[in-house]
């Protein structure tokens, strides 16, 4: 269940006792935050935490950290949408992906999104340390092996988009979630194939493409197949 510490606890964006950062945790997995509290230790001063969206969204208003890490993946959608729901409001709010996916896709919406980093799961307990008091400074962080692409991505558009905005509003607003199963149904995968896939009920899958429907304003699969081809999403 998500939990905060008390609001007010140190100096919203200034550093809680002794300089350290304060941090908010978001994961569904309860034994996963368990360890990285333990690997975080005393370094930092975790203020709380949540298990979904939402709840994140909330408690993240509430104690106002200067670190956010979060999962990209949650039950209630991806982590961008805490991002985007948090920044406008919270400038001073400060958002690092700690995920296992390493994903292209998962990185560039998440970084477009307003995160200021993403590392892997794979990364070290200092590193993680060292990781969320760089992102508390202003740094960008990544872990070696994504930021590359990250470069490449944001470095230059391909030819033929030369005369487009580097940000596809459509795409944007879908969950990285909705992304994973439009990009599964572009390459002719059934909602049974999916949910296989994703681990995923068929009723979840149905329920992501409904949405994604609704905000492309499509209205069959064969409309989505074609929108996510044309974006090379397959």
């Amino acid at each position: 269940m998500p939990s905060a510490g008390e609001p007010g606890a140190g100096t919203p964006g200034g550093g809680g006792p002794g300089g350290r950062p304060r941090v908010f945790f978001v994961d569904d997995h309860g034994l996963f935050r368990t360890g990285v509290r333990s690997e975080l230790g005393d370094q930092v001063e975790v203020v709380g935490e949540a298990d979904d969206v939402q709840p994140a969204i909330a408690l993240i208003a509430e104690c106002v950290p200067d670190v956010v890490l979060l999962d990209v993946h949650l039950p209630g959608g991806g982590g961008q949408a805490v991002v985007t729901a948090i920044k406008d409001s919270y400038p001073q709010v400060r958002f690092l992906a700690l995920s296992a996916s390493d994903a292209p896709e998962d990185v560039i919406a998440t970084i477009r999104a307003g995160a200021r980093g993403y590392v892997t799961k794979t990364i070290s307990g200092p590193g993680l340390v060292d990781a969320v008091r760089r992102v508390a400074a202003g740094d960008a962080v990544f872990s070696p092996m994504l930021a590359g692409f990250v470069l490449d991505a944001f470095a230059a558009l391909p030819p033929e988009s030369a005369d487009r905005p580097a940000f596809d509003p459509e795409l944007d607003q879908l969950t990285p979630r909705e992304r994973e199963v439009l990009r599964l149904i572009a390459r002719g995968y059934t909602y049974k194939e999916i949910a296989r896939e994703l681990y995923l009920s068929v009723k979840t899958v149905e329920s992501h493409v409904s949405s994604v429907l609704r905000k492309l304003q499509l209205s069959t699969r064969h409309q989505l197949t074609r929108w996510a081809t044309e974006r090379r999403l397959n």
